[in-house]
């Protein structure tokens, strides 16, 4: 049990880590076009991104599939990017055609690749457990944990803006769509290796 606890713990700081910042933009650019009234909807994705990101780490942990890191490290902030790019897009479109069906294939897709990015790390701490099964669903549980927390925390700073100080949601849904790409472009031209 002790090792579940570790691997949650583990799971936790990955993405509540502020210096690793690129799992909360994107989950930020994920919750951005939903309201509080919708917040099922963006539980459910978060949670979709948690066992396609733990399905990956589960292909690289056991050898089935190894990914080229520097592809990797530059695909992660290209999700970002074209999660907050569907963004303003999904704000133009009619109510009636707002599926989130869309947002599952692309976050299902997207959790891959955010998986792979961790997956030499993991590998590299799992090496030698017999175990290796229990420490990824602790790792998955710590990850939903605090995916959950950040999407409730941005529902809730999108309630605030949107409903005490009056911001339509469609500038809202701009607004912090143009702010994410303006801070993922550098990542993106960081991890460029071609």
């Amino acid at each position: 049990m002790s090792e579940f606890l570790f691997y949650l713990k583990i799971g936790l700081q990955h993405v509540l880590d502020v210096n690793a910042y690129d799992h909360i933009m994107f989950l930020l650019a994920l919750a951005l076009p939903f309201t509080f009234k919708s917040w099922k909807k963006v539980v459910l994705l978060a949670t979709i991104f948690t066992i396609a990101h733990c399905f990956s780490l589960y292909l690289s942990a056991f050898n089935i599939l190894v990914m080229d890191v520097s592809l990797i490290e530059f695909l992660i902030p290209l999700t970002i990017l074209l999660t907050a790019l569907f963004n303003i897009n999904y704000s133009k479109a009619a109510i009636q055609h707002k599926s989130i069906a869309l947002h599952v294939f692309a976050t299902s897709f997207f959790g891959l690749i955010h998986g792979f990015g961790f997956s030499n790390y993991f590998k590299m701490m799992m090496t030698g457990q017999e175990n290796k099964i229990s420490s990824l669903f602790g790792f998955a549980a710590g990850i939903e944990i605090s995916q959950v927390l950040i999407v409730i925390i941005s529902l809730c700073l999108a309630y605030l803006l949107q409903v005490q100080f009056k911001i339509k949601h469609a500038s809202y849904l701009l607004v912090g769509s143009i702010l994410i790409m303006l801070i993922t472009i550098p990542m993106l031209i960081d991890t460029f290796a071609w």
